[in-house]
């Protein structure tokens, strides 16, 4: 129900944390990962994670803030690839200061590489999802898409802008029969949390009190959510955003 094989998925940012999460599963499901990332000593390692499991997987260089830099990344998949297929809008940054502390230039940073990043990238792959007959988009929001927080206004507009960018595109393609879709992870463990954690006090009890699972997430808990919304049994689902939180944003 769930075979991807010769299809060709890019995961932006997916050298690590959720990103590598669903490129694990991606990859376990047949599909050939592109790894798109700027670090290329970790993409590489990545790839040859991705393809102990199986999958002909190839790291590509990005900036995602960059337009030529996404239309090239777009590019190179699609001459050496052959198609595309899926694509994972997973890179992202965070800032953690009040509003009244954040200077513009961090607020454009973390807009340009959470939400515009987003839409280069979906941009410039959708005539290619178009001439595969179809397609798979999936955003990554989170749980700030829903709720708000004192240390992140910007990550917070950026990843509601996700949501509300993953209907926009969902209406607008779903004549070519691409979906688009966007997860809201919850509290994961990754590098950005770890140090989250170090700046914010008492955040680890207050996670652990507010999740019913009673744990943080980790990276492959994500695995089966990719491979869902990157497979053919998710072809009537469009438009939504879909909490992966162990039950976070449903405790009262």
């Amino acid at each position: 129900m769930f075979d991807l094989k010769g299809k060709v998925a890019i995961v932006t940012g997916g050298n690590g944390g959720i990103g590598l999460g669903m490129a694990r599963g991606l990859a376990g499901a047949g599909a050939r990962v592109v790894v798109a990332a700027r670090n290329a000593d970790k993409s590489n390692v990545a790839v040859r994670e991705l393809r102990a499991l199986g999958s002909d997987s190839l790291a590509v260089g990005v900036d995602v803030n960059d337009e030529r830099s996404v239309d090239a990344l777009i590019a190179e998949t699609a001459q050496r690839c052959g198609r595309i297929d899926i694509l994972v809008n997973n890179a992202g940054i965070n800032i953690r200061k009040p509003a009244h502390e954040l200077k513009v230039d961090e607020w454009r940073q973390v807009m340009d590489t959470n939400l515009t990043s987003a839409f280069l990238c979906s941009r410039s792959a959708y005539p290619h999802l178009k001439r595969a007959g179809g397609g798979k988009v999936i955003n990554i929001g989170s749980m700030l898409s829903i709720f708000g927080a004192a240390f992140a206004p910007a990550y917070g507009a950026s990843k509601g802008g996700i949501v509300q960018l993953t209907k926009s595109l969902a209406t607008a393609w779903a004549s070519d029969n691409i979906q688009v879709n966007a997860v809201l992870p919850g509290w994961v463990d990754t590098d950005l949390t770890r140090e989250a954690r170090k700046q914010l006090a008492g955040l680890n009890d207050r996670v652990l009190a507010g999740t019913p699972a009673g744990r943080w997430g980790n990276i492959d808990d994500f695995a089966g959510i990719a491979v869902f919304l990157a497979s053919a049994e998710s072809n009537f689902l469009t438009g939504t955003a879909i909490p992966v939180d162990g039950g976070y944003s449903v405790l009262l």
